[in-house]
């Protein structure tokens, strides 16, 4: 891809498939065991994949948007996993003219300074609605658990923006809490990339 070309998601399922898939056992984030592992942060540190993760989660953000019929104020998630991908739409929004900071939730409150589960909260004014983006929605209880430190800080999250939906019944669990998710990918279709 190069800077004139538009994101396309066929490319970003071959960038997922071949710099963050990998067929092995794991023990998940919930605890869960997989026969497959799937590390988002090496499509979303490369930088033609954070030129289309950020497009294409900004179109996510978008849509989620449209459907709910409110404006996102941010975007942000829990740390590490959403670092890249809030810094990337956030520059995929600026691209496009519209003002869009990113924040980070820390997995613990910060021990100095403001105490604060969030950080970028200075570019966020209290009541602001946000979307949280994640990399892949499992049991969603990172998500969750980043919804809830946003509340904490005034905040209100709207919606979730993934990449990929395992199909695990995370994206049932938010969709309880009222967060409606947007994946670019089940992980069928991730799949559906793969050899045999």
């Amino acid at each position: 891809m190069t800077a004139a070309t538009p994101p396309d998601r066929d490319r970003l399922r071959t960038l997922l498939l071949s710099l963050s898939y990998e067929r092995r056992e794991v023990v998940l984030a919930s605890g869960q065991k997989s026969d497959f592992y799937l590390d988002c942060k090496q499509t979303a540190l490369h930088p033609e994949g954070a030129a289309a993760l950020g497009a294409l989660l900004l179109d996510a953000v978008e849509r989620l948007e449209a459907r709910l019929g409110c404006t996102a104020a941010g975007v942000g998630g829990m740390s590490i996993g959403a670092d890249p991908l809030a810094t990337a739409v956030s520059l995929a929004a600026f691209a496009r003219g519209r003002h869009l900071p990113a924040f980070l939730v820390r997995k613990e409150r910060k021990g100095h300074g403001t105490g604060a589960w969030v950080e970028g909260r200075r570019n966020l004014p209290d009541g602001s609605a946000v979307i949280l983006l994640e990399d892949v929605v499992t049991t969603g209880g990172s998500t969750l658990r980043a919804a809830e430190r946003v509340r904490e800080e005034s905040l209100e999250p709207l919606g979730v923006a993934a990449i990929v939906d395992r199909q695990a019944g995370g994206r049932e669990a938010l969709e309880r809490d009222g967060l409606p998710v947007d994946a670019l990918f089940t992980l069928d279709d991730l799949r559906a990339g793969l050899s045999p």
